[in-house]
């Protein structure tokens, strides 16, 4: 979920960035800036924001046709963790 998250934080601020680092650039070889454009950085970060959630909803396995399964305590007092498990069709 970290992982996620900081990818997700790393693409909002991606176009500002770069938008800094060119403007840098510009100034110290004599280019002229005008002001920053926000609007258009916003516009790019919520795109990229955007997008990453599309990728995410085609790229992400679900878990339909499985079925959950708890965790539970076995006999000695150790914890068998749960998860999904592919669910059994009857033989036909």
């Amino acid at each position: 979920m970290l992982k996620v998250f900081l990818i997700r934080s790393v693409l909002i601020a991606l176009p500002f960035i770069v938008w800094f680092i060119w403007a840098e650039w510009a100034k110290r070889n004599g280019r002229p800036m005008g002001a920053t454009p926000w609007a258009w950085l916003a516009t790019a970060s919520a795109l990229l924001f955007g997008l990453s959630l599309m990728i995410t909803v085609v790229f992400q396995s679900d878990n339909r046709g499985e079925v959950y399964v708890p965790a539970e305590v076995t006999e000695g007092g150790r914890v068998a963790p749960g998860g999904f498990q592919k669910k059994e069709t009857p033989a036909p």
